[in-house]
């Protein structure tokens, strides 16, 4: 049985869960995330760890810690090697590029798609980017980067998820990094709030002006007056740090292509595993 590490915060309650929409990933359960009262799922809420056949699953559970995302802690930092990675059963982190003047600029969000830190599959070197979390979630897998490394070394099941989702990662960070230089920030706000609807599957979440100002690497007032622009026009609601998604259908007009191509991209790690549990692979 995986380790446990415990947390004060209530689990998410099963009426803000989101009803399934044709851009948004589908989940793999709807049970709510391990709590210290509750014992991990026999079927993981990480899209990774759940499409493992149950031996390989039960072999890498006691290398398990159960830990909860607290918002905005940060989980790798640059110059540090990684100790471990991180498995989100909910909410979701962001990637983060570090300039010299201590800029930040977003690159991409994980969550229960996929792993945070895949580049300890290499060595134990230093990282060279932010893994920060965005949102927050009780449910969150640890494993130790060397027993990380021994997993992908056995070349089973867990080696093809980790990879198949490595593609998609590549693939989201090559559209954010073109949709950064050409749409405008109406475009890359929308997208943004649509990822995070996602990946929190709650209309409502807390969102601070100045984290989304660096999410996009712009200056804070160009967020405020874009954010005006869309609650005037009915799509979301602001107030005191708490972002609400009021219209997603016009919010997903307003977005660039950008966020259904990253959306297809986590679409395409959850059937790859939902193919590996149904043995259609």
């Amino acid at each position: 049985m995986a380790k446990r590490q415990s947390s004060s915060r209530p689990p998410a309650s099963a009426k803000n869960r989101l009803p399934p929409s044709k851009n948004r990933p589908p989940p793999t359960d709807n049970r709510p995330p391990p709590t210290e009262n509750r014992p991990p799922p026999t079927e993981n809420p990480n899209f990774l760890l759940a499409a493992l056949p149950s031996a390989d699953y039960a072999r890498i559970l006691p290398e398990l810690t159960v830990v909860p995302l607290t918002l905005k802690a940060v989980l790798h930092k640059p110059g540090e090697a990684l100790r471990h990675v991180y498995f989100p059963g909910g909410g979701f982190c962001s990637m983060l590029t570090v300039l010299e003047d201590g800029t930040m600029v977003e690159v991409a969000t994980i969550g229960r798609e996929g792993v945070v830190g895949l580049s300890a599959v290499l060595d134990d070197g230093p990282t060279s980017s932010v893994t920060m979390v965005q949102g927050a979630s009780d449910g969150c897998y640890r494993m130790a980067a060397e027993v990380f490394r021994r997993e992908m070394d056995r070349r089973g099941p867990f080696l093809d998820m980790v990879t198949h989702y490595a593609h998609a990662l590549v693939g989201f960070i090559m559209q954010s990094t073109a949709c950064n230089a050409v749409h405008n920030v109406e475009q890359r706000l929308a997208r943004w709030l649509l990822t995070a609807h996602d990946h929190m599957r709650n209309d409502t979440f807390p969102l601070t002006q100045e984290f989304v100002a660096m999410m996009l690497g712009v200056a804070r007032p160009t967020v405020a007056v874009v954010a005006a622009k869309l609650q005037k026009a009915g799509l979301i609601t602001y107030h005191r740090g708490q972002l609400t998604i009021v219209d997603r259908e016009q919010l997903e007009a307003a977005a660039c292509e950008c966020y259904r191509t990253a959306a297809n991209l986590v679409a395409a790690v959850a059937q790859h595993g939902r193919a590996w549990r149904t043995g259609k692979r």
